[in-house]
C-alpha cells in the first residue's frame, strides 16, 4: 500500500485561557470514515478520513485538524476484505499504523507551529542539549 494523497479539511486552535495550575495535554486521533473510490489517474484507491485533537486540560486550549489519507492498495490486497472490516470499525494493524503515522506526522509539524504561535507547551517533547554534550557538540555546515 502506498500514500498518494493527504489534505486538511479542518484546522483550529483555541486558547481558551492562561495556563494556570496542573496541565495535562491529551492527544486523540480517530478514523471517521474510510471510503473506497475511483480516481481517473490512479484507479482504485482508499480514503480515510481522519480526526487529531490536542487538548490542554482542564480547558485551557485545544488544537484540532480533520482532513483525508489517500491510499493506493497493492494489486493483490483484498480491499473487499479491508471495507467488511471497516463495517466492525476495525482495521488490520499494517493499514492502521500506516495511516496513523503518516496523521501524525503531517499533523504534530502543524500542531508545533501553531502552539508557538498560541504559546502553549509543545504536546511532544523536543531535543535538548546537556552541559556535558554542548561542551562536545560540533558544527558541520
Amino acid at each position: 500500500m502506498r500514500i498518494i494523497g493527504f489534505n486538511f479539511k479542518k484546522i483550529s486552535a483555541e486558547r481558551k485561557s492562561d495556563l494556570k495550575g496542573k496541565l495535562q495535554i491529551k492527544t486523540h486521533m480517530d478514523i471517521e470514515k474510510l471510503e473506497k473510490e475511483e480516481l481517473d489517474i490512479a484507479g482504485e484507491i482508499l480514503r480515510f478520513s481522519f480526526v487529531y485533537a490536542i487538548n490542554y486540560d482542564p480547558d485551557h486550549a485545544v488544537i484540532a485538524f480533520e482532513g483525508n489519507v489517500l491510499i493506493k492498495p497493492d494489486k493483490d490486497y483484498d480491499v473487499k476484505k479491508l471495507l467488511k472490516e471497516w463495517k466492525k470499525k476495525k482495521l488490520p494493524e499494517e493499514v492502521r499504523l500506516l495511516v496513523f503515522n503518516f496523521v501524525m506526522t503531517k499533523c504534530n509539524l502543524r500542531a508545533l507551529q501553531l502552539e508557538d504561535e498560541f504559546s502553549l507547551p509543545s504536546h511532544i517533547p523536543l531535543p535538548r542539549i546537556s552541559k556535558e554534550q554542548a561542551g562536545n557538540a560540533s558544527y558541520t555546515g
